[in-house]
């Protein structure tokens, strides 16, 4: 097999793994190389569909984008979305085959891992070369038993490895000598060199502990990547506060406010990105415990468990909150669990979520039941917003559907969208103070985020170009690790090892 391939570990989760892959894949697209992502297991609630309906960690379809390929269930192959504390939907291949708790999943990986090993056979069989993303940290004494995440999967494919770590945070030189102790010494001889990221400041200062930390493991130092600030790439799995640009901010401009609840099982919230980046909108994400603080738009966004968060939001108060946003004319937008949460019931009638079969009474502002089915809707879709509505001007939108639920409405309604196949999709409400829909991804095509800003209270609208935002920080990566990382020496020691799958 002629197929090169490079694996990121981190020393911890957040440490740049996805970040540095994202580079390195369009890195090597310029230089005229077949490249593809791949992560052997994910756990997240961000996920992606692919063109042809799976089911794909979020990452990986950024991956895929900086690849220049559209994304594939094969770059993806096990994705893992938490639903409780202890359990998980598992994914695979794009998917999913049932809930599975944590010592279930351990029995399981086994199969799963020839799965996993299947599609990155099918990846190295097209491409140039495989860019692997490990998860979490590789040195999780609990969870090395059967491990297909990191060192598990390097070996038994014998694939190189760089470990990432993440100097902002402090304690870098820590993480990787720990990271490496703990390694078993065929796993320490299959890492080419570590990269540290995110570091302020002047280099010169750093170079003493790099003499010692290459002189301590035999192992050189391949980049220090610095810092870049207000830096943006679509989230794994994390939430983050405002990643707004500062230097779009007009302070003359009162913004919309913007407020979203961030219930336990919260997911796809890369639905709201591009509001965060927007100069004329200020989103504030309420926890738990927190004030709810006035609002012109509150977006309920998507759920892996809509019952138990729909209960988490009531604990909270959010009820009364909405009842009165609504009174003094707030907007409330429902996005895919959220849109089934405004709804008069949620039935779980197989008990997909909570292992028994059970119904909870929605927030009842829409006129609408929702019934959790056991086969999951998975849809890119394309269409318009309804433009003959009186409170919404017509644009292109386009999002992706992942949802189980099937929603009944139990009387007449104005439709939110029309959609390629001519299918009616979501819900406006008569005084159009409610929107809900499906379709995640509403605010990334340009013309759907004016016509959403607009009904939400925005007069005049500055023009935001998501997609070519996205476009221009990756690019911004990709130079920064061109600069400051020496790709050939990295190739060329990957290139050393010869796969074994």
């Amino acid at each position: 097999m002629s197929s090169k391939c490079l694996m990121v570990q981190g020393t911890t989760s957040d440490a740049g793994k996805s970040t540095l892959v994202t580079a390195l894949c369009r890195l090597l697209k310029k230089r005229g190389l077949a490249v593809a992502p791949f992560k052997p297991q994910n756990m997240a609630l961000n996920s992606a569909v692919t063109p042809n309906g799976g089911e794909i960690g979020r990452a990986q379809a950024v991956q895929a984008y900086a690849a220049g390929l559209e994304p594939h269930v094969d770059m993806s192959p096990i994705l893992l979305k938490p639903n409780t504390d202890t359990g998980a939907q598992v994914i695979i291949q794009g998917k999913a085959i049932g809930n599975m708790n944590a010592v279930g999943y351990h029995e399981y990986k086994l199969i799963a891992k020839k799965a996993s090993l299947q599609s990155f056979s099918r990846l190295c069989d097209q491409y140039d070369w495989v860019l692997v993303e490990g998860a979490g940290s590789p040195a999780e004494i609990n969870l090395r038993s059967r491990d297909i995440a990191n060192m598990g999967f390097a070996e038994s494919v014998n694939c190189p490895v760089i470990i990432v770590a993440d100097i902002d945070k402090g304690g870098v030189f820590a993480h990787l000598v720990g990271t490496l102790e703990l390694l078993s010494q065929s796993e320490q001889d299959r890492v080419i060199g570590f990269v540290i990221n995110r570091f302020r400041g002047d280099l010169s200062l750093l170079q003493s502990g790099l003499d010692w930390l290459e002189e301590r493991t035999n192992k050189p130092v391949l980049g220090v990547l610095p810092y870049l600030k207000g830096f943006y790439l679509e989230s794994e799995d994390a939430v983050t506060q405002n990643n707004q640009v500062d230097s779009l901010l007009n302070s003359t401009i009162e913004p919309l406010k913007v407020v979203i609840p961030i219930f336990p099982r919260v997911s796809n919230h890369t639905d709201w990105d591009p509001l965060n980046l927007h100069p004329q909108v200020d989103v504030t994400l309420v926890n738990a415990n927190q004030p709810i603080p006035p609002a012109d738009l509150v977006i309920l966004p998507g759920s892996k468990s809509v019952q138990s968060d729909l209960n988490f939001l009531k604990e909270q108060e959010w009820e009364s909150y909405l009842n009165k946003h609504l009174r003094y004319g707030g907007k409330v937008l429902g996005i895919c669990g959220g849109y089934q949460m405004l709804g008069k019931y949620l039935k779980d009638p197989l008990g997909l979520e909570n292992d028994k079969p059970s119904e909870t009474n929605g927030f009842n502002f829409i006129p609408m039941t929702t019934e959790l089915e056991e086969e999951k809707q998975l849809h890119l879709q394309h269409g318009e917003i309804n433009g003959s509505s009186p409170w919404l001007s017509e644009a292109h939108l386009s999002g992706y559907e992942i949802h189980a639920g099937i929603s009944t409405h139990h009387q007449p309604y104005k439709h939110f969208s029309t959609l390629e196949n001519g299918q009616l999709e979501g819900y406006i409400s008569e005084d159009g103070q409610i929107i809900g829909s499906y379709l995640h991804g509403l605010f990334d095509q340009a013309e759907a985020l004016e016509s959403l800003l607009k009904w939400a209270g925005v007069k005049n609208v500055i023009a935001f170009n998501y997609d070519a935002y996205k476009e221009s920080e990756i690019e911004r990566l990709a130079t920064s690790c061109e600069e400051h990382l020496d790709i050939d020496a990295l190739l060329k020691r990957a290139e050393e090892f010869k796969l074994s799958i």
